[in-house]
């Protein structure tokens, strides 16, 4: 799926903000700073994870990653800032995706979009257009962008 991914997104990210919400392992965020990212964003609540996350970041010497340590979906709320790409992959229990989008569509630039993972066939809804997306087993995924029609 990354390398779909990444292949929709072109195989460089140069001049571009990244965001990568519910951050995990952080390997959409790592690799968007690998691909030449401006600015990457992970976004971490589990403390653990958060450890390893910093570790990580310093170990591969990436000035381009920002952490954060809370809630992603707190992350959305309060942030100001303007993203090109956001990964958003929140735990598939979770039926915060709706919530988020509204969120995080005055987050996106003009040309910004979201990918999404989820545990189930998710439509975004009125305002988001959907450029692609496939399956993996139980996984599904989509790269979608706000609707200007």
């Amino acid at each position: 799926m990354r390398e779909t991914l990444f292949n929709w997104l072109g195989q460089t990210l140069y001049g571009k903000r990244c965001l990568d919400l519910y951050a995990g392992s952080g390997a959409l965020g790592f690799e968007a700073a690998s691909r030449g990212a401006d600015e990457v964003v992970l976004v971490e609540l589990n403390r653990a994870v958060f450890k390893i996350l910093r570790e990580t970041t310093q170990k591969l010497g990436f000035a381009n990653v920002a952490l954060q340590g809370e809630d992603g979906l707190e992350f959305a709320r309060r942030t100001t800032q303007l993203f090109d790409v956001i990964f958003l992959d929140p735990p598939f229990q979770s039926d915060s995706l709706g919530l988020l989008l509204e969120l995080l569509s005055n987050k996106l630039t003009a040309d910004g979009v979201i990918y999404v993972e989820s545990g189930a066939p998710f439509e975004p809804g009125a305002g988001w257009q959907v450029l692609k997306s496939g399956r993996a087993s139980a996984v599904h995924y989509q790269l979608i962008k706000r609707d200007h029609d």
